[in-house]
């Protein structure tokens, strides 16, 4: 049935066949509230923000940094590899991906343990970590075939190799309980509600069950989601790349793809982006182009500002942009903190800080 439906789809333009995307309407209106939002710090592809007990923490490439809200950034370490994804249990310990090296752990009483159940290809792209107790945390790997900065060639390959574990912290044991996912970028532990995942390359959310069974919870989305986070508020969802449908026409056209991944600097290639509009070389997208020297804030770039509160539902309250005139693209990760919410555009090297509570319109 799955062929019969694909082939369908490709005869008619449906499902994943189709360039279409959702417009940002509803609850998903666009405005100006992530260029407005308080500087928190300032730091290089700014990504992970985790919180444990009274202290925050972000990483920025190969660094860690401690967070304070009055004070700004400062070091807490640094590592032989870029930081992929970060996790906090609340009570100490601190789970660390590094990118091509696996995942080491920091602190409390499985300090200096690093993962031996996965192989090589799934440790070195880690995405997501997520705590589910002292002793057991969830992994999602993006891909078996690509590293976590090369998240846009393995959009652009169209694959869907990626997968989600659960480790045992005491034995080091790893059991895969999900595989074949779209780019994993988020894990979200809900008691009695079972593992959220979010699943960027399909641009939903699904809930895991011990089994690996999926449920979805929320469906095309109208950029790649990334990071989950409950907290004050309701659900933070971070999306760090927005899609258009002159993206989606080239996901559908192969030999152009491969051409294009061949010859072209990854920087230039008509794909999602971090951040955008900083060089001429850049790809042209139709009405993005600068008239009279000004780039609409409509314009479809190829990177955008997004986070997105949920309700319990999981269906959108509110959300929170950077539009394309903006500076702060890239939202990886959020953080809800006493009434206020931290937020990381890796795109625009900044930690930010919104009202929990804050209920946006569109800005005009």
């Amino acid at each position: 049935m799955s062929f019969l439906k694909r082939t369908y789809d490709s005869i008619f333009g449906a499902g994943e066949a189709a360039v279409t995307v959702p417009p940002l309407d509803g609850a998903l209106l666009p405005n100006d509230a992530l260029d407005q939002a308080e500087l928190v710090a300032t730091a290089t592809a700014a990504d992970n923000l985790v919180r444990d007990g009274e202290r925050c923490f972000f990483s920025s490439g190969a660094e860690l940094f401690r967070l304070d809200l009055m004070d700004g950034a400062t070091p807490a370490g640094r590592f032989d590899a870029p930081i992929s994804a970060l996790a906090a249990d609340g009570k100490g310990p601190l789970a660390i991906g590094l990118s091509g090296k696996g995942l080491v752990i920091r602190g409390g009483q499985h300090e200096g343990r690093r993962l031996s159940g996965l192989s090589e290809a799934d440790a070195a792209c880690i995405t997501a970590i997520a705590f589910d107790g002292p002793d057991k945390l969830f992994l999602a790997v993006g891909s078996s075939r690509n590293r976590p900065e090369d998240w846009a060639r393995d959009l652009m390959e169209r694959n869907h190799l990626g997968s989600v574990w659960q480790v045992d912290l005491a034995t080091g044991a790893a059991r895969r309980i999900a595989d074949k996912l779209g780019w994993p970028a988020g894990l979200l532990v809900r008691r009695g509600a079972g593992l959220v995942v979010s699943e960027a390359w399909r641009h939903r959310l699904i809930a895991l069950d011990d089994k690996g069974r999926h449920t979805v919870l929320l469906d095309n989305l109208p950029a790649y989601p990334s990071r989950l986070q409950a907290g004050e508020g309701g659900l933070w969802l971070s999306l760090f790349a927005p899609r258009r449908q002159l993206i989606e026409f080239v996901l559908r056209e192969p030999a152009f793809r491969r051409k294009m991944l061949k010859e072209i600097d990854p920087a230039h290639w008509m794909a999602p982006a971090l951040s955008s509009g900083k060089s001429f070389l850049e790809p042209l997208q139709g009405g993005s182009v600068k008239q009279l020297g000004v780039l609409k804030p409509w314009a479809p770039s190829r990177s955008y500002g997004l986070l997105v509160r949920l309700n319990e539902a999981f269906l959108p309250e509110a959300s929170f942009h950077s539009r394309a005139d903006g500076a702060r693209h890239g939202i990886t990760s959020s953080l809800a903190i006493g009434g206020r919410v931290l937020v990381t555009s890796k795109g625009g090297g900044a930690v930010l800080s919104i009202a929990a509570d804050d209920n946006r319109r569109e800005v005009a």
